[in-house]
Formats: structure tokens, C-alpha cells, sequence
């Protein structure tokens, strides 16, 4: 885990005057944790973005507040949802020692390169992330799965053929083992699918570019299909 460090300023400014701190380049934002009382703090907003780029809500922080140095974790991070600019963030304080339950992503590679693809089916995947549970050294930034292996329409690739780095586990001792993260289909039928749904099921131009061939990129939210909605094959 490499380490991200934000130094953060003691804040006054609350209410109506924290529209002038963001108007003059600042991110309010509250520190949680420990037995102490929230405080109340503010940094730049430039450093602020790459802080929140690099660790999102699932990879340790260290703030510095008053020369004073602690690591955190990122719990909320309030969006304009016009300007799409940082208008709040709230840290919880953690301990090295912690367990620390948070969700990362799951980043397939080999896209384009599977025995699937190259015969002209495509992958599509179902779930792009899953909570696990690490003290904060352990916590890992994103979780890989090669889709190399997919060579047909019946394969598929599970959590059980994840591998979690060492002293790292599933949030959930019951985990399903046998969720699906990533499926092959025939282009015909997703675009069967598409047409049933009226426009509504993934295009297949948009499968493509996942793949990593030329066309306008899926979103993840047109990449994750509940069960009932994937066609059938």
C-alpha cells in the first residue's frame, strides 16, 4: 500500500460561510474517530481531488492536522451535482491494528485478449467490486482476475477463482463463493436483448469498447446486470 498523504487546516468557517472557503479554492471536511470530539478542518482543493483519486473510500489516508499525523480512511465524499466539484468529505481515524472492512474494486485484465473475444463473443462483467476486511497495510488498492482462461459461452469466472492477497479475507464469513463476476455471451443474443428491453439492455458497440475495440465506452452501471435482465443462453 503505497502511502497518500493530506494535510488538513483547523477550520472555522461553518454555515453560510463555507461557501466562500470552496469559492476561494478549499474543501471543508470533519475528522471522526477515537474518543475525541469531530473536528472540523479544510484543505486545498487541488490536493484534496488527487487524495480522493488515489484512495477513494477504500484505501488509508494519512491527514496531517497541526503537525499532528494520523491515518484515516475517506467515509463520505458529498459531490456538486452540477459542477461535479468536491463540496465535502468526512475522514474517520483508524489504528494500524484495526481490522478495517471496506469495499475495493475488481479490475478484469487480458480484456481483448481471451480465447472468447478473439472467436467474436464478449465479456461482460457483473460485479466490479466486493467488500473485504484487512488491518490497513493489507488493505489492497483493487483486486485482478485475468479473463484469459474464457474461451466459450459457458464459462464464466467467480469469486472463487479470485485470489485475496495474504491477511486479507471477505467481509462476509458466508460469502457466496459462486457469485459470478464476469460472463461470455453471443453478440446476437445480447443485441436480442436489447431490442426486447427497447434500448434499455447493453448495445453490443458498447460491449465491444470494453473490450477494447473502437466505440463509445460502457459505463458501470450498463456493465452490471441483475440475473433476471442477462440473456438467456
Amino acid at each position: 500500500m503505497n502511502d497518500i498523504l493530506l494535510t488538513l487546516d483547523a477550520r472555522t468557517a461553518d454555515g453560510k460561510k463555507v461557501a466562500k472557503l470552496r469559492e476561494s479554492g478549499f474543501v471543508p471536511s470533519v475528522v471522526y474517530g477515537g474518543h475525541a470530539e469531530p473536528t472540523m478542518t479544510q484543505s486545498k482543493l487541488s490536493d484534496t481531488k488527487k487524495v480522493v483519486k488515489a484512495a477513494g473510500k477504500h484505501t488509508p489516508v494519512h491527514i496531517v492536522i497541526s503537525g499532528s499525523k494520523k491515518l484515516a480512511i475517506i467515509k463520505d465524499i458529498d459531490m456538486d451535482p452540477v459542477r461535479h466539484e468536491l463540496r465535502h468529505i468526512a475522514f474517520h481515524t483508524i489504528n494500524q491494528n484495526d481490522i478495517i472492512t471496506t469495499e475495493v474494486p475488481i479490475i478484469l485484465t487480458g480484456k481483448g485478449d481471451s480465447v472468447a473475444e478473439r472467436a467474436g463473443l464478449v465479456v461482460l462483467q457483473a460485479i466490479d467490486s466486493i467488500e473485504v476486511k484487512a488491518k490497513p497495510a493489507n488493505l489492497p488498492e483493487s483486486l485482478t482476475l485475468s479473463i484469459l482462461s474464457l474461451a466459450t459461452d459457458d464459462d464464466v469466472l467467480k469469486l472463487s477463482d479470485l485470489v485475496l492477497p495474504a491477511g486479507v479475507s471477505f467481509a462476509d464469513v458466508d460469502q457466496d463463493m459462486g457469485l459470478v463476476i464476469a460472463n461470455v455471451y453471443e453478440p446476437s443474443a445480447l443485441q436480442a436483448d436489447n431490442e426486447a428491453a427497447g434500448g434499455d439492455a447493453e448495445d453490443v458497440s458498447e460491449v465491444k469498447s470494453e473490450n477494447g475495440e473502437e466505440a463509445p465506452a460502457a459505463t458501470a452501471t450498463d456493465a452490471t446486470k441483475p440475473a433476471t435482465e442477462q440473456p438467456s443462453k
